[in-house]
């Protein structure tokens, strides 16, 4: 029940702004975007705060015609305890494949934009349309500073809020 109530918070809180970004990248390859992505930096929910070693992997389902995806991570510290968040996820936009409605836990199916991403995926970027949270992601644990300097007045150009961008550590 203290789940469901998290994320229910989180639910309310992610349409409590007037924003409604909904700019995306023009084409996003399913396959090539499957895999892993270490969380670099972003504006992270309640639930991730204290992240180290933040990893997403992507697998499609072709099954459930769904993308399926694992958040681990390492709480409050390296050797903090592993932790573990299975997601759901489905392909809203089909003609782009960078809008994806994702489900944390039933009936939860929030939106999930891939904002930028890089020609090789090396990295990426994800936002939810309220601009309140953000993902900087990439295939190393490590991403130089001027890149993700870029990245973020990329960001800020087209007007979606950089403000409060945390550093995940990976070791």
């Amino acid at each position: 029940m203290k789940s469901l109530t998290k994320f229910l918070m989180i639910t309310i809180l992610m349409g409590c702004s007037s924003m409604n970004y909904n700019k995306t990248v023009t084409n996003l390859d399913i396959q090539k975007f499957m895999g892993e992505w270490h969380v670099i930096a972003g504006r992270f929910t309640f639930l991730e705060k204290g992240v180290h070693n933040g990893l997403e992997v992507y697998s499609w389902n072709e099954k459930e015609n769904r993308i399926d995806i694992e958040f681990s991570y390492n709480k409050e510290y390296f050797q903090g305890e592993r932790k573990t968040i299975a997601q759901k996820a489905w392909v809203e936009n089909t003609h782009t494949n960078a809008h994806w409605k994702i489900s944390p836990m039933w009936p939860l199916k929030l939106d999930y934009l891939v904002l930028e991403l890089a020609k090789d995926y090396s990295w990426t970027v994800v936002g939810v349309p309220s601009g309140k949270y953000l993902w900087i992601m990439a295939r190393d644990k490590k991403m130089s500073k001027d890149l993700l300097t870029k990245i973020l007045e990329d960001l800020k150009g087209k007007g979606y809020p950089v403000n409060n961008i945390v550093m995940v550590p990976h070791s």
